[in-house]
């Protein structure tokens, strides 16, 4: 099968010559055919040399590449792509353990499949598409995942109502596209929590953080903790498990915080160490006093696009002044950025600026990433987006 073609202007290949996956608009000189969107269209040089197929969008990304070698894109290639990503997961023990049966099997380019997320919780695998390509291909892709990893999974559920482009009008429907169920409870490291794949925030559950919860857990012992931002409570029953002294959740959103108590039940049943707050988080933070010594700082992205990131460090600063200012001595802040704008020295310096404001002595004991099963594939630097760092606080 030949796909149509989209020829590039002089030198614009370079970076796929760096096997850089993504293509975008002001590089193409002209296309023969007229692709649908989500087409797959293989690309070619001024020279007329073949570099790479991928799946055609309009809007800035014009191909993102699912492979550089002339290829065809069927049953076999997504059975190789996905085959290949859960070996990752198996060969990093992160797959396979009788104590965790949640990460993310698949992390978009990291893995080289540009636009497509899966993450695993227990038997369910929640697809999460990114890009028009992704989307017309999701029966496919979901043939080839029971294929490849039908030991695990059992129920194959798409949540890409709110990923794909709105003008592309494709009316994405989120349910289930291979067997259901309606359990919705998986295991973090021995800890059990319910994940609202039907409405919560990206597939459910920030899997992303779990190596991070449970760094926590090693510092909780007989602190006072406040977990800002709590969604689920991943950081407060991790601290819980710890022996944290008491846990004190606060997200702005009361279903969040009925969430939160749920899980806590699940894993600590009765336990009254643990308290949550539906409440804004700098309203709390203004008017809370000094009992913590233990605090997570894990807000929304404040930037999702470079025209917002002037403002988004402005509210870093803001919210880490806050914790600086209020946190016991001899505490111990985890504070974080998801913001894929925002880079690690952003980051730091919007960190460091309110450090020095509070005028208090702060020393880095970690600095912090994403973990193993959302790998950063070295050609595509942008896929580095967490970012964190531990401080101890004089």
């Amino acid at each position: 099968m030949s796909y149509k073609k989209v020829y590039l202007k002089p030198g614009k290949e370079e970076s796929l010559r760096r096997f850089h996956p993504w293509i975008f608009s002001g590089a193409i000189h002209h296309i023969e055919g007229e692709p649908e969107e989500g087409e797959v269209v293989s690309v070619y040089t001024s020279q007329r040399e073949f570099v790479a197929v991928g799946h055609f969008q309009v809007g800035s990304i014009a191909v993102r590449v699912l492979s550089f070698q002339d290829e065809l894109i069927d049953h076999a290639f997504w059975v190789r792509k996905l085959r290949s990503a859960y070996a990752l997961r198996r060969s990093i023990g992160i797959a396979g353990r009788p104590d965790n049966n949640t990460f993310r099997l698949v992390h978009g380019e990291g893995d080289n499949l540009p636009g497509l997320v899966i993450d695993l919780y227990a038997g369910t695998a929640v697809m999460q598409a990114h890009s028009v390509g992704m989307h017309v291909s999701r029966m496919d892709i979901a043939d080839a995942l029971l294929e490849v990893a039908g030991d695990v999974v059992q129920n194959i559920y798409y949540k890409s109502e709110t990923t794909l482009p709105y003008k592309a009008e494709l009316d994405a429907e989120n349910g289930f596209i291979r067997g259901g169920s309606a359990d919705n409870v998986a295991m973090e490291y021995g800890l059990k929590f319910h994940v609202d794949w039907l409405k919560g925030q990206k597939t459910g559950f920030f899997v992303d953080q779990r190596e991070n919860r449970a760094l926590l857990e090693r510092y909780a012992r007989d602190r006072s903790v406040l977990n800002m931002f709590c969604y689920t409570g991943g950081f407060s029953f991790y601290a819980m498990r710890g022996g944290a002294r008491l846990v004190h959740s606060v997200d702005s959103s009361a279903k969040a915080i009925d969430l939160t108590n749920e899980n806590v039940q699940l894993n600590f049943p009765g336990d009254l160490r643990h308290q949550a707050f539906a409440e804004d988080a700098f309203k709390y933070l203004d008017r809370m006093g000094d009992q913590y010594d233990l605090i997570i700082l894990d807000p929304p992205a404040f930037a999702k696009h470079k025209d917002a990131l002037r403002n988004a460090l402005q509210g870093y600063r803001k919210l880490n002044a806050k914790a600086f200012e209020k946190i016991r001595p001899g505490g111990i802040l985890f504070t974080f950025s998801c913001s894929q704008v925002v880079t690690k020295e952003n980051f730091r310096t919007a960190v460091f600026t309110a450090a020095a404001l509070s005028g208090r002595s702060v020393r880095i004991l970690h600095q912090l990433t994403q973990p193993a099963d959302h790998p950063v594939n070295i050609y595509h630097p942008e896929g580095e987006y967490l970012k964190g760092l531990v401080l101890y606080v004089e």
